[in-house]
């Protein structure tokens, strides 16, 4: 028999992190609310009385939607710095130049640099998220998408 007092201090200072841990889950309200997490943990078949193991799927929840969030950002930022990177490559470079002289010559700077800030987030930026984590999403091609669009439904050949 191993009687190790370490062992024994270990597993006290696990449990005694996990009691405080759970115990902090009464006093944490998520982002995602109580009510949600417990409809759909009823709508898979799990019933579970316990508050504080709600909340701790509500929080395993909120850091997974954060994750994919943070990735889809980082798909969006690459997606648009390759498009800036490709209207770069495809000005000519004789024009650019000549512009770019003119309007230092007044003070002014390189109007490609001051391009827009914003980030457009697609489907496309979240798809490739979720792929990362098993997740396939299949989004319908849009309306306008359609080859049949704008024409006139009598002429459509069936």
């Amino acid at each position: 028999m191993n009687h190790n007092p370490q062992s024994s201090d270990g597993k006290h200072d696990d449990d005694s992190a996990l009691s405080d841990f759970l115990a902090s889950l009464m006093d944490y309200a998520p982002t995602i609310p109580d009510e949600l997490v417990e409809h759909y943990l009823a709508k898979s078949g799990f019933q579970c009385p316990d508050v504080r193991l709600v909340r701790l799927v509500a929080v395993a929840t909120q850091k997974f939607v954060a994750e994919v969030a943070s990735d889809a950002l980082q798909h969006c930022k690459a997606r648009q710095a390759a498009v800036v990177k490709d209207k770069r490559e495809k000005q000519q470079k004789v024009i650019y130049l000549c512009l770019l002289s003119f309007l230092i010559s007044f003070g002014l700077s390189d109007p490609l640099l001051e391009q827009d800030k914003r980030l457009i987030l697609t489907m496309d930026d979240l798809s490739k998220s979720l792929r990362e984590y098993g997740v396939n999403v299949k989004h319908q091609e849009y309306f306008a998408d359609s080859p049949s669009t704008g024409i006139d439904p009598a002429s459509r050949e069936e």
